[in-house]
């Protein structure tokens, strides 16, 4: 890949250089004065209740070689006292970055896998890149960077001798995930399901599959890896397989990447797969039906990037989580506590209280916080979780949260036991509360929407056992 200068930068993003030598290399970009770097080229980012732009001197006395701003004014005396720095202006610096990102994605060769879904997205972007890691040197999305400042960052500063993106595109609302196509332009689009995520914002589930759809909007003639058991993905692959390039992976349904012989453990799980044409045995380290559908989809992109088998292998057996999601730790007097509590969904909820019944321990304790951004759908979909609630074996359920009140009513109604459920009103009630009712052998599931900050409370309980 051939080197970004400034002057390529400043004819990408139809800028004016105020001042600077326009035959620098740029390999490196920043938002943050406190993390910047010395030759990193500085972007104001301006939102709707930050200005990055204010900063710019801040990130030129910090280290970098440049920037690039808007709506600011620079005068001769700015001009002469960084004549040897890149001061570059422009009309829209967030326009700036989209631009930037999408001319350093074209000058890359290599494939780019997008991932996208209601749950799951994280976990399946890190098993699909540590398999991909076996035969490639891959550049893939750090953290919750899968909007659209986090996924064009990504881009801009991965090193020249990148081999493969594993990019998360993750959205609120309709056209987010079309910009972060347009700007990516993937060779293999996976979506891993529909489910009740951001159902507030879209208002229906047929809509979130029309926003996830938008993946494909950017890129032509991709494959398009998708969950054939979730059933909107399921209708849509049928009305769509003879048009396009649909790879399917499932446990329920007909796929061509199936899962037989499904033995569900504690902490993992193993099953058998026709892999080019041989039998393979393949194990999950992390526990959990919903994990073997997330290596499945690994296995599959691994298939279409002709990775040998031992690899593909390699790279499911040797994955792990991100931190807060799915995180199993075992505390004294054999207590676990599950650490889920990065995001919640109606399905991400139900996923995690089936894991929990596979675990051999003395009582499940489940500790479920409101899901956010629900909005006229709250009480329908917290009601739910109450029926779900009721339908695993939950020894003592703890809610917290406004909306949680609807799965304490819910649970009631299904017939949970009123003396094992309790609602509080915050997380400190909570703390104390577990700590008073915990015994051997206990395990707890914190599960809410990463805003209620159930996290903290996880946290708290591994300090004190």
């Amino acid at each position: 890949m051939k080197d970004i200068t400034i002057k390529d930068v400043v004819k990408c993003i139809t800028g004016k250089l105020i001042t600077g030598n326009e035959n620098l290399v740029c390999n490196e970009f920043s938002k943050d004065t406190r993390t910047i770097k010395n030759g990193d080229i500085y972007i104001g980012i301006k939102g709707e209740n930050f200005d990055g732009n204010i900063f710019w001197k801040n990130a030129l006395e910090n280290g970098a070689m440049g920037v690039i701003v808007q709506d600011v004014k620079i005068d001769e005396d700015d001009i002469k006292l960084y004549k040897d720095k890149v001061i570059i202006k422009v009309e829209d610096t967030l326009q700036a970055l989209y631009k930037l990102a999408s001319y350093k994605r074209d000058i890359y060769d290599v494939p780019v896998i997008a991932i996208t879904g209601s749950v799951g997205k994280t976990s399946t972007k890190d098993l699909v890149a540590n398999v991909v890691a076996q035969k490639y040197k891959i550049c893939k999305t750090i953290g919750n960077n899968n909007n659209n400042i986090g996924l064009p960052f990504t881009i801009l500063n991965a090193s020249n001798d990148i081999e493969a993106f594993i990019l998360e595109m993750g959205m609120n609302h309709f056209g987010e995930i079309q910009l972060l196509s347009k700007i990516a332009k993937p060779d293999i689009c996976i979506i891993t399901n529909i489910g009740t995520s951001h159902i507030g914002n879209l208002g229906s589930r047929e809509n979130i599959l029309k926003a996830k759809l938008e993946i494909l909007e950017g890129t032509k003639d991709p494959y398009i890896v998708i969950n054939n058991d979730n059933d909107l993905l399921h209708k849509w692959y049928d009305e769509n397989k003879n048009n396009l390039k649909i790879k399917t992976y499932g446990i329920n349904e007909k796929s061509d990447i199936p899962a037989k012989d499904i033995q569900l453990y504690e902490y993992g799980s193993e099953y058998k797969i026709n892999l080019n044409d041989k039998e393979e045995n393949i194990e999950v380290p992390i526990g959990g039906e919903h994990f073997v559908l997330n290596s499945l989809c690994a296995i599959l992109v691994g298939q279409l990037l002709e990775i040998e088998n031992n690899n593909i292998k390699k790279g499911i057996e040797t994955f792990s989580l991100t931190k807060n999601r799915m995180e199993v730790v075992e505390l004294n007097n054999g207590i676990k506590i599950i650490n889920d509590a990065y995001n919640s969904s109606v399905e991400s909820v139900n996923a995690s209280l089936r894991y929990m019944n596979h675990m051999n321990v003395h009582r499940r304790i489940a500790v479920l916080g409101d899901i956010l951004e629900t909005g006229e759908f709250a009480e329908q979909l917290h009601k739910e979780i109450g029926k779900i609630v009721c339908e695993n074996q939950v020894d003592i359920l703890i809610c917290s949260g406004e909306n949680a009140k609807y799965i304490i009513k819910s649970a009631k109604e299904n017939g949970f036991d009123e003396e094992n459920m309790y609602y509080l009103e915050n997380k400190n009630d909570i703390i104390d509360l577990l700590k008073q009712i915990i015994q051997f052998e206990d395990v707890i599931l914190f599960k809410a929407s990463n805003g209620m900050r159930f996290f903290e409370i996880a946290e708290n309980i591994k300090k004190e056992f």
